[in-house]
């Protein structure tokens, strides 16, 4: 990813792509079986972003990111973390709906890893027009975009990566791996918000994570 350090050059920040530009991306061939694409929100000048994976079945009807399950359940974890949906910049690695069809429901299917590059192009305009303090990458998917390797959740997560410099990322597990975590549900939640407070604390405490 693209070196993040001061929030200002001297040709001005960027501009973050438009939902339109994101719609008609034709990078890889999700497009053709997804509603529409779908952008990320939130505030333009954010302290931190939050990456996903895609959007899901919800996502893709709205044109909206994180307004399913699993969106709700990031905006409990946020308040938990002492952070606010509406002081972040919400997003995901891939913009369009990745599904297979089981009876009458649209089911996730995780996209390639040639997908998530493909769509790279999109996060890291986002992440330049936005130049986030943090970064915060939920899941595999989105730590493959944010960092440019693939890696696993255990083996990232705890800690600040990336450049001097740069953003801070922290990797941690998405919201929909709590859902889906049965037994293992509490704990999964737990550390997340464990690292979701570790990410706020990089914004106060730069040095200390």
């Amino acid at each position: 990813m693209t070196q993040r350090g001061a929030r200002t050059s001297a040709a001005g920040p960027a501009a973050l792509p438009a939902p339109a530009q994101i719609d008609r991306c034709r990078r890889c061939d999700l497009w053709r079986r997804a509603t529409q694409g779908v952008a990320g929100e939130g505030a333009a000048r954010a302290d931190i972003v939050v990456v996903g994976e895609q959007p899901g079945d919800s996502e893709d009807r709205v044109g909206r990111p994180f307004v399913g399950p699993a969106g709700r359940l990031l905006d409990q974890l946020l308040l938990e973390a002492g952070l606010k949906r509406s002081e972040v910049f919400v997003t995901n690695a891939v913009k369009h709906f990745k599904w297979e069809l089981r009876g009458k429901r649209r089911l996730h299917r995780r996209p390639t890893a040639g997908e998530i590059d493909a769509c790279h192009f999109w996060l890291e305009r986002e992440i330049l027009a936005i130049q986030p303090r943090v970064v915060i990458a939920l899941g595999a998917s989105a730590a493959r975009s944010v960092l440019g390797r693939t890696t696993s959740i255990d083996a990232a997560r705890g800690r600040a990566l990336g450049q001097p410099g740069g953003a801070r990322i922290f990797v941690t597990y998405h919201p929909s791996a709590v859902l889906r975590a049965d037994a293992a549900a509490a704990r999964l939640r737990s550390l997340l918000v464990q690292d979701l407070k570790r990410a706020a604390q990089a914004l106060v405490n730069p040095g200390r994570t």
